[in-house]
């Protein structure tokens, strides 16, 4: 158990995420977010659930009474000259389940298939203005790592149509 963990909550059991999860996961990420985000949730079951693609996961934290959280991530290799390594991009704990280790038992759950793959490290990227997920990878032993995310504004530009379609 990580540090962070306040108790191993052994009724809680980690499985790999089904198609009729799909309803549940929405709903805990609206919770959490605000935002409700269907057709992104569709197409991450696709992409992560309903295709087998080598490195890609999606975990469910299951209770006697059902879904209490979840994790997504993927190995990615070689970007910007970065060996293989495991990314997390989304974590979330029912807010009734909070604090009893859940989250650190999907984070070691999906570390675990990423090391069962060769993966020695494991990345995220968070908000600034997220300071529960940004605690709880902190609780986890996570720390800056050797990369910036840098972005910016796209602007549309003068030959951008917004009614024409993209390729």
């Amino acid at each position: 158990m990580r540090a962070g963990s306040l108790m191993n909550n052994s009724a809680v059991a980690i499985r790999a995420a089904e198609a009729g999860d799909i309803g549940k996961v929405i709903r805990l990420d609206e919770l959490h977010t605000g935002l409700a985000k269907p057709d992104y949730w569709r197409e991450m079951f696709a992409a992560y659930v309903t295709a087998y693609h080598f490195g890609r996961y999606f975990l469910i934290a299951e209770d006697p009474g059902g879904m209490v959280g979840f994790i997504v991530g993927e190995i990615r290799t070689w970007e910007f000259g970065s060996p293989p390594c495991g990314w997390v991009f989304a974590v979330n704990v029912s807010p009734d389940s909070r604090e009893g280790g859940i989250g650190s038992r999907l984070l070691d759950a999906i570390c675990g298939r990423f090391r069962d793959c060769g993966v020695g490290t494991v990345r995220t990227m968070i908000s600034r203005n997220d300071p529960l997920n940004l605690a709880f990878f902190r609780s986890q032993g996570m720390t800056a790592g050797p990369y910036i995310e840098l972005e910016m504004n796209l602007d549309p530009g003068p030959t951008d149509d917004p009614n024409e379609a993209k390729a």
